[in-house]
């Protein structure tokens, strides 16, 4: 099991439960695509409890090489060791290995994982001569965030169509005020107020925003909220300012809230 003792919460706002507890069964690769804070990596925290599998994450860089997915030998003690890396250890003790934000990754590291993606389902390990059949419980998963592809950050086709895709988006307001709630520790009116002030600052997406709010950063402001941070300091901290560094941008936004948030 992972390292949570109690369930995850994670409210489902599709049939993404249904699809990857299928995709767990019939030892699918998994890719999960969507903005940013929009609840991916709690998703996989929640099957990963719901499956009882370890999940190990890796977030990806892109000084992220093969060796350290895989192993790589180390000085120990006078004698050279072999030492697993995230990757393989994954592969070896049936878990759920998750690579965060795989476009990160150089090229060169991600041919790693396709072995591992295909009906062989092996990881070669080269510096041991050896090669690892994974287990029936392993899974990879990968996340991807399309909003940030680039000519020189995207995922190749040889990689994207080995994995089937579960797509995220910001979750409809009922759901997302009960996520606020949960998590963000705020009473029902607060929460429904900063849902719909996000609703309004996510439409200015492309409109001067790269990106609009994510549901972590509503968390971000109902926790602050709920310590005591006066409300409109919460929102400008967690809900603006992470946004845009534009102090014109800045107080647009500030004019938007105000019109569903009367207390700011």
């Amino acid at each position: 099991m992972g390292k949570h003792e109690k369930e995850p919460f994670y409210l489902p706002v599709g049939k993404e439960v249904e699809l990857f507890l299928y995709a767990y069964e019939l030892k699918l690769p998994v890719m999960l695509k969507g903005p940013t804070g929009c609840g991916k990596t709690r998703f996989l925290e929640h099957m990963a409890y719901r499956l009882r599998r370890k999940l190990t994450t890796v977030a990806c860089h892109e000084d992220l090489t093969g060796s350290d997915l895989v192993g790589r030998f180390l000085l120990k003690g006078g004698e050279t060791v072999w030492v697993d890396g995230p990757l393989t250890s994954a592969v070896r003790n049936g878990g759920i290995c998750y690579l965060d934000e795989i476009v990160e990754a150089r090229k060169d590291t991600i041919v790693v994982i396709h072995p591992l993606t295909d009906d062989r389902r092996v990881l070669p390990i080269e510096k041991k001569g050896e090669t690892i059949f994974a287990p029936p419980e392993f899974m990879l998963v990968i996340s991807y965030n399309p909003g940030y592809q680039t000519i020189l950050k995207d995922l190749k086709q040889s990689t994207k169509q080995r994995f089937i895709a579960i797509e995220f988006v910001h979750p409809p307001q009922e759901v997302e005020v009960e996520i606020v709630i949960q998590e963000g520790g705020v009473s029902r009116e607060t929460a429904q107020g900063l849902v719909q002030a996000a609703a309004q600052i996510r439409n200015l997406k492309n409109r001067g925003l790269d990106e609009g709010v994510s549901t972590r950063l509503l968390i971000y402001a109902a926790l602050l909220i709920g310590s005591g941070v006066d409300l409109k300091d919460a929102v400008k901290a967690a809900m603006i300012k992470p946004l845009t560094d534009d102090p014109v941008m800045q107080r647009g936004m500030e004019e938007i809230i105000g019109t569903v948030l009367p207390a700011f």
